[in-house]
């Protein structure tokens, strides 16, 4: 039975719906999560518990679990599992991306400068840290821009600023979130830097990808149809297929395999996104896995008579399956992240048995529990669930989610505020 080595963590939405494909395929998997290492397997599931941030020690012991349980393939779901993921593969002869190309796939400066040095349509951009003289800095800076972490993902932190005076309040926000015990704990590296970069506006893309050994297969365009034009850029619909001219759509799969090309990423999953404009495609970033959150069950895939999920294709094709007839199915599909309204205790959702028969909706999944503390962006770290709908053409998929999510009430209790003596 072939293996799979599954690099996660804890928290991946992913995980269960990697299960159901493997079972499907006759494929085990070996987990590699950052669990607490000083519980006896609490799931039973015969992971193993890893640091992120002690990659070497990680590698190893992934590395001497495989001597016993030889791995024919590696997945990463989530951007910090990558870098070790990458190590793991290289360590076992696997193909997969290089280690160096996921680093700078999950850390937005050094992709930006990869994408500038291979002749890419870049931003211009200034690096800083939170200890930086902000106001020195937003002397001469080209308005608007946008500042951001490096290596946070999901719009976390991401902020535009229209002039001085806002850059310095969102450079005092962002540096506050990133002080957070929670932020530090990652142990990156690279939780004290900033990128501040012109904003480029534009419609934005997503896109799902394949790599194999350096080619390039779009497996999906999303249409971002709601503006992402700031303060913050929470994302909410992605719709497919696209409804872009076909030259455009051309013009974005040719920029994320130029992109992927000068990240050096070469063999496994990608999710990218992108701007276009009159000026061109601005590819923001290639991440070395796949999309994230639920949001991969928007996506289904005809595999001769049998329809299939993204997990079952990434999974065919980690153990060297030749997956390049692989194509999405004919109908078009949406899916809503549904944004958290304002800070405060979740208490309740109602109306989701009701958004559920909207015609075209297909699930409503709730994911945050009662009494969580919700935060919007540009602090949040999570949604409140997804919405999907599935129709046959994509401007009915994404009316579907908009209306079951108008039928949805989030009652939510003002967060109690604990301030120091």
């Amino acid at each position: 039975m072939p293996r799979i080595l599954l690099c996660s963590t804890t928290t991946g939405y992913q995980l269960r719906s990697f299960g159901d494909a493997a079972r499907e395929l006759g494929i085990e998997l070996m987990f590699a999560t950052d669990r607490c290492h000083a519980l006896d397997d609490p799931w039973r599931d015969n992971a193993g518990a890893v640091r992120f941030h002690e990659t070497d020690a990680s590698v190893a012991a992934v590395v001497d679990a495989a001597a016993t349980r030889p791995v024919d393939g590696v997945i990463a779901v989530g951007d910090r599992p990558v870098v070790m993921a990458a190590r793991v593969a290289s360590a076992l002869g696997l193909p997969w991306h290089p280690p160096a190309a996921a680093h700078a796939s999950a850390h937005k400066r050094l992709a930006r400068e990869r994408f500038a040095a291979a002749g890419l349509p870049s931003p211009a951009s200034v690096q800083a840290t939170v200890d930086a003289d902000i106001d020195r800095l937003s002397r001469g800076l080209p308005y608007p821009v946008v500042i951001k972490p490096v290596t946070l993902s999901g719009s976390r932190g991401v902020m535009r600023a229209d002039n001085a005076g806002a850059l310095a309040a969102a450079f005092q926000r962002l540096s506050a979130l990133l002080a957070r015990p929670a932020i530090r704990a990652q142990r990156t590296g690279a939780e004290d830097e900033i990128l501040i970069e012109e904003f480029i506006p534009g419609r934005e893309y997503a896109i799902e990808g394949l790599l194999t050994r350096g080619r390039f297969d779009c497996l999906a365009i999303f249409d971002k149809p709601d503006p992402l034009d700031g303060p913050f850029f929470e994302e909410t619909i992605y719709v497919t297929p696209s409804r872009a001219p076909r030259d455009t759509q051309q013009a974005i799969e040719n920029a994320v395999a130029d992109a992927s090309a000068a990240l050096g990423l070469s063999h496994g999953p990608i999710h990218a996104e992108c701007r276009v404009n009159s000026r061109g495609v601005y590819v923001l970033e290639v991440a070395a896995r796949p999309i994230g959150g639920l949001c991969s069950r928007v996506l289904r895939f005809r595999s001769g008579d049998a329809t299939v999920s993204l997990e079952h294709v990434l999974l065919r094709h980690a153990v060297g399956d030749d997956v390049s007839g692989v194509r999405r199915e004919s109908a078009a599909a949406a899916v809503m992240m549904i944004p958290i309204p304002r800070r405060g205790m979740l208490r309740s959702v109602q109306g989701d048995d009701t958004a559920r028969q909207v015609p075209h909706v297909e699930d409503v999944r709730i994911t945050a529990k009662p009494d969580q503390l919700l935060e919007p962006l540009p602090e949040a770290g999570s949604y409140l669930g997804f919405i999907f709908a599935r129709a046959g053409e994509p401007e009915a998929a994404e009316q579907a989610v908009r209306d079951a999510h108008g039928l949805l009430v989030f009652n939510v209790d003002a967060a109690i505020e604990v301030r120091p003596g």
